[in-house]
This record gives C-alpha cells, sequence and structure tokens, in this order.
C-alpha cells in the first residue's frame, strides 16, 4: 500500500545513516519487525542486535538489566553480568515500549545515552558504550510529554527521525497480502493443504477494522 510504501522509502533512505530513530504505531501493527528491517538495512548490519522490552522489566531491575552488576553488588549476584547496553556495544539497541518508563528509569537512561558510558551497578568503573538506538511505543509520546510523564530532552534525543507505522485498517490490500502470507506458513507448520483464500473470505477480511492490526490478523488465520 502507498501508506507501507512511504514507510520503506524511508528506511532506504536512513539505510548509510546511524540516526536514532523512534517508531509509532498502535499495538500490533509490526514496529519490532520495522526495527530489524532498520538493523538490517544500516552499516551496523552483523553487530549486536539486542531487544529490551521495558515494558516488562521490573523498574527494581531496571538498572541491572540495562547496565550490568558486579559480583556482590547485591544478594543474589553471585558473579559479574553485562547489561544489555554493553552488549549491544558497536550494534544496535531496540528499546521496545519506551512510552512505559517511568520518569526516574528515563533519567538514568539519558544520562547513558548522553554520556555514552554506563556503570554497573556496585561499580565505579565507567564503560563506553556505542550503541544505535531504535525506539518504539504506542503510547501518544508527545502527549505524555505535554502532561509531564516523558522527558522532553529525552524524546529529543531518540527521535532524530520518527517512522509512523500505519494501523491495518489503513492499508488496504495488503491485508489480503498477510493474510495469504500467514496461510502459507501456517499450512506448512501444521501440514495442511491449503491453496489460498476464497472470494468471501478475503471479502471478509477486507471489511473487519483489524483493532488489534497485524498480530490480529496473524492469530485469525493461524486459528481458522
Amino acid at each position: 500500500s502507498p501508506a507501507m510504501q512511504e514507510v520503506f522509502t524511508t528506511i532506504n533512505k536512513l539505510s548509510s545513516t546511524d540516526a536514532n530513530i523512534l517508531i509509532l504505531g498502535e499495538n500490533g501493527t509490526g514496529k519490532d519487525v520495522i526495527a530489524r528491517l532498520l538493523y538490517r538495512c544500516s552499516p551496523r548490519y552483523g553487530k549486536p542486535f539486542v531487544t529490551i522490552d521495558l515494558g516488562s522489566i521490573p523498574e527494581q531491575l531496571f538498572e541491572s538489566e540495562l547496565f550490568g552488576f558486579e559480583k556482590g553488588a547485591f544478594t543474589d549476584a553471585k558473579k559479574s553480568k553485562a547489561g544489555r547496553m554493553e552488549v549491544a556495544t558497536n550494534g544496535t539497541l531496540f528499546l521496545d515500549e519506551i512510552g512505559n518508563l517511568s520518569l526516574p528509569m528515563q533519567s538514568k537512561l539519558l544520562t547513558a545515552i548522553e554520556k555514552r558510558q554506563i556503570n554497573r551497578l556496585g561499580s565505579t568503573q565507567a564503560v563506553p558504550i556505542d550503541v544505535r538506538l531504535i525506539c518504539a511505543t504506542n503510547a501518544d509520546i508527545r502527549q505524555l510529554v505535554d502532561e509531564g510523564n516523558f522527558r522532553q530532552d529525552l524524546l529529543y534525543r531518540i527521535n532524530t527521525i520518527e517512522i509512523h507505522i500505519p494501523p491495518l485498517r489503513e492499508r488496504g490490500n495488503d491485508i489480503i497480502l498477510l493474510a495469504e502470507y500467514f496461510l502459507q506458513r501456517y499450512a506448512r507448520k501444521y501440514k495442511k493443504d491449503m491453496r489460498g483464500l476464497t472470494r468471501e473470505a478475503k471479502n471478509k477480511l477486507l471489511k473487519y477494522a483489524w483493532p488489534g492490526n497485524v498480530r490480529e490478523l496473524q492469530h485469525t488465520i493461524e486459528r481458522a
């Protein structure tokens, strides 16, 4: 669809750059897929690609996950461990659902990005980092800034370029392209002889609004 062609045009333009990217879009639109495509088209392809789902990390574990820790830094720290930012050095760090970060965690992340270094928990020695940031959120991040729930200076750091992923309902016949792709995948997985979609099935797929976007379509085809 024209909407997705525009996304791919932007990705092609970014293929020779190291700019930080912010991907915006509803749940289930494929922000993680676009992040991996950006990585594959970047100068850092072949280097580490590290993903962190910030919505699933408890605040008390944020620093140890992101920055790592030294042996003895806390009760269960029986050996030293590198954090995700350190592991991603020279590569790409994908921070998914960044809109879920609390303000204290935002402050710590911003400091690491600005100084390009981190300190493992329990250590006073700074570790240099060199990562290309790709962030994603389904939240209205500018509204969060206006409400005081997201730091404006952090937003400036992570969105050199913004990519908006359109919802599935705005992608026209892409619904059929994706449905046929998932049909082939699950026909192979479940060893079913599925030749394709009927005209009636296509019409039903096109008439539905898909509030869960591509993820909902994928699950629908698998269930069918």
